[in-house]
């Protein structure tokens, strides 16, 4: 995301996935969330108020995430140790400075109404490409040069808002949908699987 806005000029909005600690998926002890990270001092804070610095860059020469571990005898004194870890120590992993602040700050923005009805619009976008690459097998192109790769995606593109003109059913109340061929039919009545590139009910 980092990169497309710099690069590029794009700016990507999609969501990020939940922490994937133990303690996050368990619902239950201390996340990173729960940690006071300063970047400044290279220390951290634990939420019973120990501070670590035994920070390191990895990797050391162009760093892309930290690492910091709290000491055994930290963690073994402490009368929430059962919430926080299950070994002698806790460490903690997080992405360096920049990418921290901009994961935080994409979270928070996922909880604003207007960021989901902006991530609303993809869906029409992600599912026309789903469609073309998988329903109509547009992942290899079936020419050689661009003239005729450019023809295939036109013609494709069509195919695509035929289908879709096609099942928008119209206000008389006869219109039924096209049945199944009879070799369709065969497939259902045996449970074998359909190929990818027919549509089931036009």
């Amino acid at each position: 995301m980092d990169d497309a806005a710099r690069l590029h000029r794009v700016t990507l909005v999609g969501p990020l996935p939940s922490s994937t600690s133990p303690q996050h998926r368990a619902k239950d002890g201390f996340g990173r969330e729960n940690f006071i990270i300063d970047f400044d001092q290279r220390e951290v804070t634990c939420p019973n108020g120990q501070v670590s610095g035994n920070w390191r860059d990895l990797p050391v020469k162009e760093p892309t995430s930290v690492v910091v571990r709290f000491d055994a005898r930290q963690c073994g004194r402490c009368p929430e140790k059962t919430a926080c870890t299950p070994v002698r120590f806790r460490s903690l992993y997080f992405p360096t400075r920049h990418l921290h602040e901009l994961q935080a700050k994409n979270r928070a923005d996922q909880q604003d109404k207007d960021w989901r009805r902006l991530y609303g619009l993809r869906s029409g976008a992600e599912g026309t490409i789903e469609e073309f690459t998988n329903g109509h097998r547009g992942r290899r192109c079936r020419y050689r040069g661009l003239a005729k790769i450019h023809i295939q995606h036109v013609l494709t593109a069509l195919a695509i808002n035929v289908e879709r003109l096609s099942l928008q059913e119209p206000a008389d109340s006869s219109y039924r949908p096209r049945p199944p061929t009879a070799f369709q039919q065969y497939l259902d009545t045996h449970g074998l699987p359909r190929p990818l590139w027919w549509r089931q009910g036009k």
